[in-house]
């Protein structure tokens, strides 16, 4: 799988895992299943170390209780292999409502930009240009550290915290040395060590979680299906009411207020996101029927939009950077 493109897991990926469990004599705990299945879900999801938070969600979602006691809960084949399937079941299903975005490094991206000489000359280039601050023309080798973050993930190179080999190949090279070097020998230094670090990440693949969301309509479809949660949002929006705002406006300025809230991309400064609302009450407008006045109709008139916009989500998931 290339690095530099972003993965997103689902839950899709562990409708199929393997729950087998080892033949061993020894006595089974809710704590033994619970790491051999963390262990057969991190497998499948392309060795991605489980977050706590998405384990917490997962055993919240099989009602338990207290956690030291259900750790240590002696069970027997039959229901250790069902608290294993329905523990998965349960991460599949907290990925599904609340997908996690991740990149894969394994050095695909760092070799297509060595075995293109053009583009590998304009990169170490630009590199040496935004390093060279003062225009001298030369460089300390330990600059080369700065290089690689300059690189970054997009690039396919992971932070050295997360690959500690990158350190090691560092190391070899004398990256950490005061050694000046013009930008031919920055150009060589950078090559071999990308060249290293490419064939390792080939060897042991890194994965990173991305500060990416995708929204998939998943959130609204739950807010849909609870008639208690959305007669409420109706009657918050109707509160918002003003003379002047025609029906449509007022539901979009809600909307766009409580977007995280109510499981919709954030607007600003996100294109599709836009382009969703834009779409959405576009096609509304030209329905002169669904824009009739009255509380009835108003509250038939915001379903009908959170059904547009969670048909366009789950047809067309949009992403947002968290961190911005």
């Amino acid at each position: 799988m290339s690095d530099g493109a972003l993965t997103v897991l689902d839950g899709s990926h562990l409708r199929a895992v393997d729950l087998s469990l080892p033949d061993s004599d020894v006595t089974l705990t809710g704590a033994h299943v619970l790491d051999l299945a963390d262990s057969k879900a991190s497998s499948s999801l392309f060795g991605l170390t489980l977050p706590q938070g998405l384990k917490s969600s997962a055993l919240k979602r099989l009602n338990v209780q207290d956690d030291d006691v259900f750790r240590q809960a002696e069970l027997d084949r039959h229901q250790a292999l069902k608290l294993a399937g329905d523990y998965i079941a349960a991460i599949a299903d907290e990925l599904k409502d609340d997908p996690i975005v991740i990149s894969i490094l394994d050095g695909n991206t760092i070799r297509l930009f060595l075995e293109d000489e053009d583009d590998f000359a304009m990169l170490a280039e630009n590199l040496f240009t935004d390093l060279d601050a003062e225009d001298v023309g030369k460089l300390n080798k330990s600059v080369i550290q700065s290089a690689l973050l300059h690189m970054g993930v997009e690039m396919g190179v992971p932070p050295v915290s997360e690959f500690p080999p990158l350190s090691d190949i560092l190391t070899k090279h004398g990256a950490y040395g005061e050694e000046e070097l013009g930008q031919a020998q920055f150009a060589e230094l950078l090559q071999s060590i990308l060249q290293e670090l490419a064939e390792a990440l080939a060897k042991k693949n890194v994965v990173l979680i991305q500060n990416i969301k995708l929204v998939n309509g998943s959130k609204l479809r739950k807010l849909l299906a609870d008639e208690k949660q959305i007669n409420s949002v109706i009657e918050k929006i109707l509160q918002g009411k003003k003379d002047g705002l025609g029906s449509a406006e007022v539901i979009r300025s809600y909307l766009e207020k409580n977007e995280l809230e109510l499981g919709l991309p954030p607007s600003e400064g996100n294109e599709p996101a836009a382009i969703l609302y834009d779409l959405v009450f576009t096609e509304l407008e030209q329905d002169k029927s669904a824009l009739k006045e009255g509380e009835d109709n108003f509250g038939n008139l915001v379903k009908k939009i959170l059904e547009k916009l969670t048909e366009q989500l789950e047809a067309n998931p949009v992403f947002h950077d968290t961190e911005h």
